[in-house]
């Protein structure tokens, strides 16, 4: 017989999601190189609270191109802000101040 299962802590009950967020990001030119060519919404992973295999919040992204969003991926984000001199934690959080669902994102900061 099995010996007693042990129970797995939750992971987090849900990660703060918006679309109408996402589109005023994506509204933007590319913060690394400023093309305004196929851009995309990068999330920024490290300093976010998001933990292995989780997306962080949509409220943590950016504005990126295409190139520069794969180039991101495959330096990873430490490399990458030194090789655009950028922080990309910093420019995520002046989306969020700048964006049109600013007191829906304050709120899901406080309840984190």
């Amino acid at each position: 017989m099995l010996p007693r299962r042990i129970p797995k802590p939750a992971k987090r009950s849900t990660r703060w999601r918006s679309q109408a967020h996402c589109n005023f990001v994506r509204s933007h030119a590319c913060c690394a190189c400023g093309s305004t060519a196929a851009i995309e919404v990068a999330h920024v992973r490290i300093g976010t609270g998001a933990g292995m295999g989780q997306k962080p919040h949509d409220y943590w992204t950016i504005s990126l191109c295409h190139e520069c969003h794969a180039r991101q991926h495959q330096m990873g984000e430490p490399s990458f802000e030194r090789a655009n001199n950028i922080s990309m934690k910093a420019l995520a959080e002046e989306f969020a101040k700048a964006s049109p669902r600013r007191a829906e994102i304050m709120e899901a900061k406080r309840n984190v």
